[in-house]
């Protein structure tokens, strides 16, 4: 194999997919990037078995082949390096090596043969949106996955599209968010749980403007121009989550989402560390937060102006929970809506974009008792 690249593409392409490869892999293999001449083209491969990322960049092709080679030394290599042109030659006994007008180096690199295979995705069912939804939809969700190993379903984002609109959830059972948006939709139903590390591949890989979705019965694909990831999906049951949103929600509040957000933040450093409780007390337009840390005899207030008409009520949430929900509502307005103190609050965007709708649950804490 002998290919001709630009240092600088090369680089690129190589940290689109070196997400894939695994820190502390099982198998050597594991370790490698597989390089592939296809079309004319130099075609990059990582995957650390559950997922798998492919990129395209341009090259001069002299000689068609395919070769595994180590993906941290090379990569930290072609860092240091100008934007120049570097040739690669690999001979039959898979030594690898390649040189620059600055200096030449060699790799030992492994058998393509030795590389695993990437799920075949021609069979599954492709969508076709655009990468700033996906993106989109990922940020707004990413936040509420959980981490929790006993609860598998939830260490990654639901994606319920059907045909008039497609939902994308998660929850790590202390908030909840689903993100709703119009534009992407299926004749054919899917629902299907994404983990979130390949979410997290998939937000910084794809640079493309328009993405094409495919799903299996096993895995999920999104390719966007010269990028493709290919992950694993969580084969779980999701949770019910529509049954702990709570319906009859009779006092509402509207307020300044950066203000609030601020006072949280401060407040919070007033409260327990092992709880982080801060307590929400609703008059007439106003909203006082407040928290204490009877350890360390310590504790603070704030009241700030908002917009609410229902009667008094006070209600307990964790500081981190509420200040996360807080960061991820669009607009310089936050409208709440509670029930009452021991059920969820639910917070959304007082104005939404056409054709989505956001919706954020935190649960509530029990007060401890405090004047």
């Amino acid at each position: 194999m002998k290919f001709n690249v630009s240092s600088s593409d090369l680089n690129q392409g190589l940290s689109a997919v070196i997400g894939a490869v695994p820190s502390k892999a099982t198998l050597p293999i594991l370790e490698t990037i597989l390089f592939e001449s296809e079309e004319g083209r130099l075609k990059l491969t990582a995957t650390d078995l559950e997922i798998s990322i492919i990129e395209y960049i341009e090259a001069d092709i002299e000689e068609e082949g395919a070769v595994a080679i180590p993906a941290k030394r090379l990569l930290e290599t072609l860092r240091q390096l100008p934007d120049i042109s570097v040739f690669f030659e690999v001979d039959t006994n898979q030594n690898v090596r390649f040189k620059t007008d600055k200096g030449n180096y060699k790799l030992v690199g492994e058998e393509a043969d030795e590389f695993p295979a990437v799920p075949d995705m021609n069979k599954g069912l492709t969508l076709s949106t655009d990468t700033k939804l996906i993106q989109k939809a990922i940020g707004k969700t990413m936040f509420a996955v959980s981490t929790d190993d006993l609860r598998p379903a939830m260490m990654g984002v639901y994606f319920d599209i059907s045909a008039t609109e497609s939902k994308f959830v998660a929850t790590d059972g202390h908030r909840l968010v689903r993100f709703v948006n119009k534009n992407l939709t299926s004749e054919q139903p899917l629902s299907f749980i994404v983990p979130d590390k390949a979410l997290n591949l998939v937000s910084k890989a794809l640079d493309g403007v328009n993405c094409d979705l495919t799903v299996s019965e096993d895995h999920a694909q999104f390719k966007s121009d010269n990028t493709i990831v290919i992950t694993r999906l969580i084969n779980e049951q999701y949770p019910n989550y529509e049954s702990v949103i709570p319906r009859d929600n009779d006092k509402q509040l509207l307020i300044d989402k950066n203000q609030m957000l601020a006072t949280v933040r401060r407040v919070s450093v007033f409260s327990s560390s092992t709880t982080r409780q801060i307590r929400l007390q609703m008059g007439s337009d106003k909203l006082t937060i407040r928290a204490e840390d009877l350890d360390m005899s310590s504790e603070a207030k704030e009241t700030i102006s908002c917009d609410y008409a229902s009667g008094e009520m006070e209600i307990g949430f964790n500081a981190k929970y509420l200040a996360d929900v807080l960061s991820n509502v669009d607009g310089e307005e936050a409208a709440f809506e509670f029930s009452t103190p021991n059920r969820a609050g639910i917070v959304k965007p007082a104005v939404e974009e056409d054709g989505e709708e956001m919706l954020m649950l935190v649960m509530p804490v029990m007060l401890n008792s405090y004047a």
